[in-house]
């Protein structure tokens, strides 16, 4: 599994109807997710935000060097029963994303994630735990951050994803396609089987482009030629602005918070 890495995306807001037909005309250049396979799979993450929501207001004043927190789960069946969870740092420098994670059991995620350095009665902590040197820095930047910045669970996000990936030809290109896409801020444990609200309508799709370094020629012209345009859409962002009626988003995606299951 790579755990760290850099990457450029690109974001996109489509209609349902338009996103089925760019997968009818990518699906003989690319190969679906193996996770997912044509089906695709359930997206569930906790975003970690300071008092005052520095990482929110980072994003929405265009702060080139910005950087998030979460906690990412892809469950199954029933949701209570997932036992481990992704701990991301998601980082942009201009263009840039760099990401670096650690797969953990969920228990040991959320602790990460509160600051916890140590098991009270047992003298050990997650640190001790983690043999790989480049996982425990990753470790110990998550305390630092979480610890620098008071960072508390702020937003859960959720969403139906279907990812397709480059062949031999087109290493590193991947292309998802986000539907059902909801979020809340109550009930902020991730694993927790309760109601969000929908910030995205339901005919709309977001699509993501994520190449290592340049998007293939045919993946150019296919985006030109079904009028793709960028958008810079977070999807933590929407959903908390959404959700707390903060209304500074420069485009609306969804016109009535509306509560589902």
């Amino acid at each position: 599994m790579i755990r760290r890495f850099n990457r450029f995306e690109l974001k996109y807001i489509i209609t349902v109807k338009k996103a089925e037909e760019i997968i009818e005309d990518i699906k003989n250049l690319t190969v679906p997710d193996l996770y997912g396979a044509q089906n695709g799979y359930r997206v569930v993450s906790l975003y970690y935000d300071s008092p005052q929501l520095d990482f929110f207001w980072d994003k929405i004043e265009g702060i080139k060097f910005r950087r998030k927190l979460r906690i990412r789960i892809y469950p199954l069946n029933n949701i209570e029963d997932t036992t481990e969870g992704m701990v991301e740092i998601k980082q942009r420098l201009n263009r840039t994303v760099q990401k670096r994670r650690l797969c953990l059991p969920l228990a040991k995620a959320e602790q990460l994630c509160a600051g916890v350095l140590k098991e009270e009665r047992m003298g050990t902590g997650i640190l001790d735990e983690i043999i790989d040197p480049l996982d425990q820095q990753v470790a110990s930047e998550i305390q630092y951050i979480v610890r620098a910045k008071h960072l508390k669970p702020t937003c859960i996000t959720d969403y139906h994803r279907k990812a397709f990936l480059g062949n031999i030809y087109d290493y590193g290109l991947r292309i998802t396609f986000d539907t059902d896409v909801k979020a809340r801020v109550h009930g902020l444990k991730i694993n927790l089987n309760t109601s969000n609200h929908v910030f995205l309508s339901p005919d709309r799709c977001i699509m993501e482009v994520k190449v290592n370094e340049a998007v293939p020629d045919w993946m150019t012209s296919l985006l030109a030629r079904h009028e793709c345009q960028i958008k810079r859409v977070s999807k933590y962002c929407t959903g908390l602005a959404t959700a707390r009626g903060i209304r500074v988003l420069p485009f609306t995606i969804s016109p009535v918070l509306k509560e589902v299951c």
